[in-house]
């Protein structure tokens, strides 16, 4: 007696053609990820006119034609770059995981956090100096950008609460000010970190001056929101 023949149980084609589209979608995503990417990199090597379009598709393995279907343009894919590039730094700052009925620490974990994302991401930084050169022209076309406004400042707004109901910080000063002078001074510092060593005639990329700058900063910080007497506004200390 021969053995009945198992039945082969093939997909159906609904089931076939969902793989298939996944399979493209898939694709396609990857394909799009690669060219801001490369984009990235092209952009901050060469700034916004250097970077063209045929090196982005030369640096993506792609071609030319890919860029518009994803993008519509170059600047379209300027835009998303510098969206993607506050994007990361946004998720990063939500990840900060900080004690604030200790809110010194947590201050100073602020600080190290901003100026040690500076360095450790030196395209944010030239990318970001490119888009000022054109004075945010770009970035203000996006839809996106109000999105990525800093989560570090409501971090900051906990922490100084905590510290002024601990009587640590002073109370005339503001999550956004104490934001923009640890911004400003970890970002100023890795921006123009290039013509600096060479006026100042000392290397301020080695571990000793990153580490003495990070320190100076976070004494500064801790300096300008310590308990004292208040200045009426508009006025400065005397020199």
């Amino acid at each position: 007696m021969s053995a009945t023949p198992t039945k082969t149980r093939t997909a159906s084609p609904r089931a076939a053609s969902a793989r298939k589209t996944g399979v493209r979608e898939q694709a396609a995503q990857t394909t799009r990820d690669n060219i801001l990417k490369a984009a990235t990199k092209v952009f901050a090597r060469y700034g916004y006119e250097g970077g063209s379009v045929e090196k982005i598709s030369k640096a993506a393995k792609s071609f030319d034609r890919m860029i518009y279907y994803y993008f519509g343009s170059k600047e379209g894919l300027f835009i998303e770059v510098l969206e993607e590039t506050y994007r990361r730094m946004n998720d990063a700052e939500s990840k900060l995981d900080l004690d604030t009925a200790n809110p010194v620490e947590a201050l100073q974990a602020v600080i190290r956090f901003v100026v040690g994302y500076y360095r450790k991401n030196p395209e944010f930084i030239t990318l970001l100096n490119t888009e000022n050169l054109h004075k945010g022209k770009h970035i203000s076309k996006s839809m996106r950008a109000r999105e990525y406004s800093s989560p570090a400042i409501e971090v900051i707004r906990r922490v100084l609460e905590s510290g002024q109901t601990q009587g640590l910080f002073r109370k005339d000063v503001s999550a956004r000010d104490v934001y923009l002078l640890i911004a400003a001074t970890g970002y100023f510092y890795m921006s123009n970190r290039h013509t600096l060593s060479a006026f100042l005639g000392e290397d301020l990329e080695t571990a000793d001056a990153l580490a003495h700058w990070e320190s100076f900063v976070i004494d500064s910080v801790l300096r300008t929101v310590a308990p004292g007497p208040s200045l009426p506004k508009g006025r400065v200390a005397a020199a």
